[in-house]
């Protein structure tokens, strides 16, 4: 059967599925499913890159019951197998995201020359990877360490999402005393903003160095953190994010990911 035949004509023949309760958006279940994010599942829809329960949906706002199968067309696949994601070592002095307060974006260090010598991903650059890079997740403009920038709405996701499991590693370098009470309250039992924290893992490195290791990342936690059992940070590096470690990537510079890395 021709693909048209298997369009609902959403004016007379797609299910009205409008008031019923247990119905979400297409783009918000695609991306509950992880298939993409919603922003890469609204271009999808457009494309006619997206089928229900095997029939092709190309309309934004169409509602699909949690039941219903959902499939990618593989030019889906193919465009998300072109999207890249990116690892910087950022230097104090650069915003994650866009430019602030006359800062420079991270994002400008993204350029052949800047690019890691020992980067094995195979990736050839290409200015094209720029478009839509995004960071997943921040890092103060006083803090250095791995700064993730992707092109793939599924990696921000798993990095950044609510439901994220993906634990981030952090050296800190502290001021102060920390009493053994204080060090029970990092592990857990803090709030911020009237939100209690999930419990983190923290430790002494050495005798002015934290290690932290957290599932969250609210703004500016570790240092706020650190505040309220009486500490003054005063170096922050990001060493690992999930699998993958910072390792030997020098400041100011970047990599790939590499095709077969996940974190």
């Amino acid at each position: 059967m021709p693909r048209a035949a298997l369009k609902w004509r959403f004016a007379s023949e797609r299910p009205d599925m409008s008031d019923a309760p247990e119905t979400l958006r297409l783009s918000k279940r695609m991306a509950e499913l992880g298939l993409c994010s919603r922003r890469e599942a609204d271009e999808y829809i457009e494309r006619g890159w997206v089928k229900v329960d095997g029939i092709v949906v190309d309309v934004l706002g169409s509602r699909v019951l949690p039941t219903q199968r959902i499939e990618l067309d593989r030019m889906a696949a193919v465009s998300q197998a072109q999207r890249v994601t990116i690892l910087l070592n950022k230097p104090i002095g650069f915003v994650s995201g866009q430019a602030e307060g006359g800062h420079r974006p991270a994002d400008l260090l993204i350029r052949p020359e800047n690019r890691y010598v020992g980067d094995r991903s195979g990736i050839e650059f290409s200015r094209r990877h720029l478009n839509g890079l995004a960071p997943a997740g921040r890092l103060d403009i006083d803090s250095t360490g791995m700064l993730v920038l992707t092109q793939d709405g599924r990696v921000a996701k798993a990095l950044i999402g609510d439901e994220t499991k993906i634990e981030k590693e952090y050296l800190v370098r502290v001021e102060g005393n920390l009493s053994d009470e204080g060090m029970k309250l990092l592990n857990h039992g803090l709030s911020l903003e009237g939100q209690a924290l999930k419990p983190a893992k923290v430790s002494w490195q050495n005798e002015n160095q934290l290690r932290f290791v957290l599932r969250e990342g609210k703004k500016r936690q570790i240092r706020r953190m650190c505040e309220l059992v009486g500490l003054k940070v005063v170096g922050l590096k990001r060493i690992r994010i999930g699998r993958i470690p910072l390792s030997d990537l020098p400041m100011g510079q970047w990599r790939y990911l590499g095709p077969h890395e996940k974190f």
